[in-house]
């Protein structure tokens, strides 16, 4: 839904609304995420899991009759038709993957039927690229794919995916462990959301003001330095977490690093790419952010449960050396952001549709609806 928000702004809105349009929208999911992160407690507690899946649903068919009333219709029409083929590959590629690695933690990363998914996840995706190289009106343009602002900005994504995914699944639950466990701080379910308020507060300041950084100090290096902030914030949870101070300011870390350095990705995305791939090339950055975080989640869920205690919680050193697997593969991720090539329009202050760095801070989101469920 965002990359077609996105989409219709740009349609209806002229040139010097459409920074301020895109960045309310995703001020706007930022605030929904955070609600989400301090209810989801209460609504667990007074009422039960069953409605962290019944408010989203009311909330999102009052969504969908005010889009149908209030959201006008694009008056811009590119003519073509669907590439089912490559639909059905492509969701075909993606479940096997997702389902292997999220699974691969309780059937073993060696078992056949993990195995079996991945290579499945590979011949799809394989047929998935030739289908639509082969095709007049491809589902994703595979060209485009191949632009290097656009691989090595989706390589950053599949990196910091693994890292945020990880950390907002795994923080609640080593915040909810017993301290009688050597570690911890037995938590309940709303205490541990309101340590990771932070992050939430300052993944949407930073989002409102990803413009003007962004212009100030250039996408790019907006993308390295995010990263930073998120390597410092995984390295604190790994080696400092006794004290609360000490989690609020990791996760503070964590809320302007991955803030900072997604809406920069979306900027140079939109650069990178004639505005007619707007939307496609953002949907599919979000899916590869998408992908790094469940291969994460399953490697994360392995290492931290690699050694358990005799309560049957996992050890902490299982923590700390998963938060310092996060810390390194987000190291990664700033030597591939330092690889994101500058076009010469970016470099002179202005970008593709004349309007410098869109404030496409559309996930600095994608956390908030994830940590609820934390």
């Amino acid at each position: 839904m965002l990359p077609l928000s996105f989409g219709i702004i740009r349609d209806e809105f002229p040139s010097t609304k459409v920074a301020t349009g895109v960045g309310i929208v995703a001020a706007m999911a930022a605030v929904g995420g955070g609600a989400g992160i301090v209810l989801a407690g209460p609504i667990v507690e007074h009422l039960n899991y069953h409605w962290l899946f019944w408010f989203p649903l009311m909330i999102s068919a009052v969504a969908a009759v005010c889009a149908h009333f209030f959201v006008p219709e694009s008056p811009v029409r590119t003519p073509g038709k669907i590439s089912w083929a490559g639909a059905i590959l492509l969701s075909g590629w993606l479940v096997a993957l997702l389902v292997g690695v999220s699974e691969a933690p309780t059937w073993g990363w060696g078992s056949t039927k993990v195995l079996g998914l991945i290579v499945l996840a590979v011949v799809l995706g394989v047929a998935w690229v030739i289908v639509e190289y082969r095709s007049k009106e491809p589902l994703v343009d595979m060209r485009m794919m191949r632009v290097p602002a656009v691989w090595t900005n989706n390589l950053v994504a599949l990196l910091l995916g693994v890292g945020m995914y990880s950390a907002i699944g795994f923080i609640p639950q080593f915040l909810q462990t017993p301290a009688s466990n050597g570690y911890g701080f037995g938590a309940s379910i709303i205490q541990s959301g309101l340590y990771l308020l932070p992050l939430t507060v300052t993944m949407f300041i930073v989002g409102m003001l990803s413009g003007k950084i962004a212009a100030a100090i250039g996408s790019k290096a907006a993308v390295v330095i995010g990263s930073v902030f998120s390597m410092i914030g995984y390295l604190m949870l790994a080696f400092a977490h006794t004290h609360p101070w000490e989690i609020y300011t990791a996760s503070g870390l964590l809320g302007i690093g991955i803030g900072l350095a997604f809406a920069a990705m979306s900027n140079l995305i939109v650069q990178a790419v004639p505005a007619a791939q707007t939307g496609v090339a953002s949907g599919m950055n979000a899916n590869i952010r998408t992908i790094g975080g469940a291969i994460g989640a399953g490697v994360m869920s392995s290492i931290v449960t690699s050694a358990l205690l005799h309560s049957h919680y996992p050890a902490e050193s299982g923590y700390r050396n998963g938060f310092a697997f996060l810390a390194a593969v987000t190291a990664v991720a700033i030597v591939a952001g330092a690889l994101i090539p500058t076009s010469p329009k970016v470099a002179a202050g202005e970008d593709q549709d004349h309007h410098v760095h869109l404030e496409h801070a559309e996930l600095a989101l994608v956390a908030g609806g994830t940590i609820a469920e934390g």
